[in-house]
């Protein structure tokens, strides 16, 4: 199988797994994955989800360059279908958190994979770059359009134009990475931050998911007075009523997603 999926205690785990290709992804890994994450949005008992590379070389090199998709570079531009890959680059419908553990590098549409996460942890051997450019193509699946938008304009705009690559340490700085650790202490620093995640309200998190995502484009004033579906059904949930009980009786909530 191109792509390991466990699930254990609420967590779902997503791991490329061809690290002899740097865990760079072909047809058959993209298909794999718009699997895995129909599973996950069906799967009501999972509230995170963690997506990493296997090995400690390479979180992601991006799209297989080896393998051949039939489509010409317009016809993948104007593809609009949902595949495993883009669902994560281009941020589409999935609503659970997503943390994308960054053990290596992330090139071209693993970088895009690793922005279309919710938070990203990074050791601090990590390297971030897109380097499409450099082979005749360009950055499709978010790059050129999500990359200045999250971190500074020139930095990304220099990143793409010529294939550097930047350093976990740049991309916290520049405000892309959530956390920088030691390699050797990467499956810790995400736990903590799995375990942060599960302590919140389930609903809690789909809403402000669904906010920020939606809300983007947005005035402030419209975006304060947007009505999410997922906000309301949080507002008006048995979890909201139970955190607070649980926090005037100090003690742990216990959320049912309801």
């Amino acid at each position: 199988m191109s792509v390991l999926f466990t699930v254990e205690d609420h967590v779902a785990c997503v791991t490329i797994d061809r690290p002899d290709r740097m865990n760079a992804m072909d047809t058959a890994t993209q298909t794999r994955l718009a699997e895995i994450w129909d599973e996950v949005e069906g799967n009501a008992d999972i509230r995170c989800v963690v997506l990493t590379g296997s090995g400690d070389r390479a979180f992601s090199a991006g799209a297989d360059l080896k393998d051949d998709s039939g489509m010409s570079g317009v016809e993948y531009w104007k593809d609009i279908s949902d595949t495993g890959f883009r669902r994560i680059a281009l941020r589409g419908t999935l609503t659970k958190p997503v943390i994308a553990r960054v053990n290596g590098l992330a090139l071209g549409g693993g970088l895009e994979m690793a922005m279309g996460c919710d938070i990203i942890i990074a050791a601090d051997t990590a390297r971030f770059g897109l380097p499409e450019a450099k082979v005749g193509r360009m950055p499709l699946d978010g790059g050129m359009v999500m990359l200045p938008r999250l971190i500074p304009r020139n930095i990304a705009v220099g990143m793409m134009m010529t294939g550097r690559m930047a350093s976990a340490d740049d991309m916290a700085r520049y405000g892309l990475v959530n956390s920088v650790v030691p390699a050797d202490q990467l499956d810790a620093e995400t736990d903590r931050w799995v375990a942060d995640i599960l302590s919140a309200a389930p609903l809690s998190l789909k809403s402000i998911k669904a906010v920020v995502r939606n809300t983007s484009e947005m005035s402030v004033h419209d975006a304060y007075a947007y009505e999410s579906p997922e906000l309301i059904a949080a507002l008006n949930s048995e979890d909201a009523d139970e955190g607070v009980t649980a926090f005037r009786e100090k003690r742990a909530p216990v959320w049912r997603g309801k």
